[in-house]
């Protein structure tokens, strides 16, 4: 007896549900082999660890996505889309990837999963009747829904690729640079132009999350920026600007009188947020001249910090404009350190409570009372503590004093970096 149409119709939907069903079983195997065969055809999805393993997020969530529609009989155009596609677009716009890359994966996923669906339907024992039916079933439904989700993820990769575009290459960061390359200025043209006012007192700030690639970073730094902007008075309207994919530059205007104090209150701001970047931070100037100095000395300031691990850092703070001129030379810095400090350069926690009280000796006129009330210990204890650290460095301190203070200085800001590994 033959079988009606509408019965080998419902045996093919079934048996392609079952097999399916089976897979999802092993999901995670399934989307890895899809994930590393995308990884060797296509060379821009496997250079960054980060990017890889979302990557894997979004190839499960399609996969996923698929073997919800195969076996519970669901239109394409009903079922939801994955999280992680969404975000895997962005984050590929917002490195650059060129979009081919991103569709050219969904046609070689579909061709991979394929390839394990008809591996399974063999194994499985499906009927020889329906076999191909089966397999026509799978295909039909995988090939709507890469149409389906390319034309998404294609709308979320531009919609973010104009997005970063903008804020790289708009009028306003075109202006910025402008000025702060020293080009004659139009003061009320540029005022225009960058929608803040140049007249005032400026504080600028560089952002940025160390090792972070969620790909929100540029989203997340101008919500703080302006959080912490919204925190205490200003003149005017504050400006972010994008320097990069995962830093920006901050100004905020100022009065003499408003500018007191603000350096302390942004490190007390950054250090109680919650997800807060680094901040590097300069000193309060005016006018044009001061909008342009005080982004130099935040560029300092960040590049100390970034040696040194410090999450805030702050131009005004002692000692950092000068360290901030070590930074490109720091094998030298090392090497001339060790010189000076001699056994004091070890990376010790006792070492570095010894060059600690030194530094803090030195800077108080090589008094042991104000280095005991700066530190906050008593008088013996600064006195032992100093006459360990000379006795640690293997010679007095006598007319190469200043270069102990530099050296301890350099100590302070670059840590371990300019430090000999070793047991004191």
């Amino acid at each position: 007896m033959l079988m009606g149409d509408g019965d080998q119709d419902s045996q093919v939907s079934d048996t392609a549900a079952a097999i399916v069903s089976a897979l999802g079983e092993r999901l995670t195997e399934v989307s890895r082999s899809i994930q590393r065969t995308l990884a060797d055809e296509i060379d821009e999805l496997r250079d960054d660890p980060q990017l890889f393993a979302l990557l894997g997020a979004s190839v499960e969530g399609n996969v996923e996505t698929i073997f919800g529609a195969l076996a519970y009989k669901i239109p394409i155009e009903r079922v939801e889309p994955p999280t992680a596609a969404f975000e895997y677009a962005r984050r590929l716009a917002q490195r650059g990837i060129p979009v081919n890359a991103l569709v050219r994966a969904y046609r070689l996923g579909q061709r991979a999963l394929l390839k394990i669906i008809l591996t399974e339907i063999r194994d499985f024992g499906v009927p020889p009747t329906i076999e191909l039916d089966v397999f026509e079933r799978t295909m039909t439904v995988t090939s709507g829904y890469v149409d389906w989700i390319s034309q998404q993820v294609v709308d979320v990769y531009e919609q973010e690729r104009d997005h970063w575009l903008e804020s790289q290459n708009g009028v306003r960061t075109v202006r910025v640079k402008e000025l702060l390359g020293g080009t004659d200025v139009d003061l009320d043209a540029a005022e225009t132009a960058i929608r803040y006012p140049l007249r005032r007192v400026h504080l600028a700030l560089v952002l940025w999350f160390p090792d972070s690639d969620r790909g929100d970073d540029l989203i997340r730094l101008e919500r703080f920026f302006r959080e912490l902007t919204a925190s205490f008075e200003t003149q005017g309207s504050a400006m972010f600007i994008a320097a990069d994919r995962v830093s920006g530059w901050g100004w905020i205007p100022l009065t003499e009188a408003t500018a007191d104090g603000v350096v302390g209150r942004i490190g007390e701001f950054a250090s109680a947020a919650v997800d807060a970047p680094f901040v590097a931070i300069g000193t309060p100037l005016p006018g044009v001249a001061g909008f342009r100095r005080s982004h130099r000395q935040a560029q300092n300031a960040r590049t100390v910090a970034i040696a040194s691990g410090s999450p805030v850092s702050a131009a005004g703070d002692p000692g950092l404009s000068a360290a901030a001129l070590l930074s490109d030379r720091l094998p030298e810095a090392k090497t001339w350190v060790c010189e000076v400090l001699g056994g004091l350069a070890v990376d010790s926690d006792n070492d570095a409570r010894l060059r600690e009280t030194l530094r803090v000796f030195l800077g108080a006129g090589a008094s042991y009372k104000g280095a005991a009330r700066a530190l906050n210990l008593h008088f013996n204890s600064v006195k032992y503590r100093v006459d360990r650290a000379i006795e640690r460095r293997g010679r007095p301190i006598g007319d190469d004093r200043l270069d102990v203070e530099i050296a301890l200085l350099i100590c302070r800001w670059f840590g371990t970096t300019v430090l000999e590994s070793g047991q004191p």
